[in-house]
């Protein structure tokens, strides 16, 4: 992986995720393919007008070779940083730094995973999950994704498709304030984790029988991520070196 070197990048398309969340697809203006890991991110530097200011934010598409990333961006109110980038048009430009971070997986990885995601959360998991489905993976994926209200489900459609039929692929959602239409699980997803690890457990015992267990990759915000990891490592005996975490707080 070369070392992390500033670029510009163009807005070329956005997208509304959730009523909150805006999908943002840009593209380097010098047409180089930006190369990163799944999992990684990488910084802009906004132009505020009280001066420049990074944020950093987990890279939502596969590693392409193309010079196109995806990121999911959430409205903060009343956060410069969230808000200029919910309000920039596309065709506009902003300065890029990256990639950056050791939360990865490797796409060719043959040991399950369970992906424990809230929020944005789901960004780098969904970057890993295609990244591992374009390499021909015949790893077990299954995605644990939290949300308060049944609207804030990101990337709902694309993530039931992928699961849709699949042995391999399982997208499970728990709201903590669902409506009472919603049928799914419901609660925080440490909660689930137990239920969802040992299911996922007894399948690899099926299908290789003398591999390791599974895998945890927890990101989301610092309280969840610390519940999952400690449930994990502590109650579940899952080994320190199989829990996998990235938080945005």
């Amino acid at each position: 992986m070369p070392s992390a070197a500033p670029f510009d990048a163009r807005l070329i398309a956005v997208r509304k995720l959730s009523p909150g969340v805006r999908e943002m697809i840009f593209e380097r203006v010098d047409g180089e393919p930006f190369v990163f890991d799944a999992g990684q991110w990488v910084n802009l530097l906004l132009p505020l007008p009280e001066g420049e200011v990074r944020r950093a934010y987990s890279i939502a598409s596969a590693p392409a070779g193309t010079p196109r990333f995806e990121l999911a961006v959430t409205r903060v109110e009343g956060g410069p940083g969230s808000e200029f980038l919910h309000a920039m048009e596309v065709g506009a430009c902003v300065r890029a730094i990256g990639p950056h971070g050791l939360f990865t997986r490797s796409p060719q990885d043959p040991a399950p995973a369970l992906f424990v995601a809230t929020g944005t959360g789901i960004t780098p998991l969904r970057s890993m999950l295609h990244a591992a489905l374009r390499a021909g993976s015949g790893a077990r994926m299954w995605i644990l994704f939290g949300a308060r209200f049944e609207e804030d489900i990101l990337y709902r459609q694309e993530l039931m498709e992928l699961s849709r039929g699949s042995d391999r692929i399982r997208f499970e959602v728990t709201l903590s304030q669902g409506g009472a239409s919603w049928s799914g699980r419901r609660g925080y997803v440490q909660q689930h984790v137990p239920e969802l690890l040992a299911e996922l457990t007894a399948k690899q015992a099926v299908d290789d029988p003398g591999g390791v267990g599974p895998h945890l990759y927890i990101c989301g915000l610092e309280r969840m991520v610390n519940a999952v990891r400690e449930l994990s490592r502590g109650t579940l005996g899952v080994e320190r070196k199989r829990v996998h975490v990235e938080r945005y707080d």
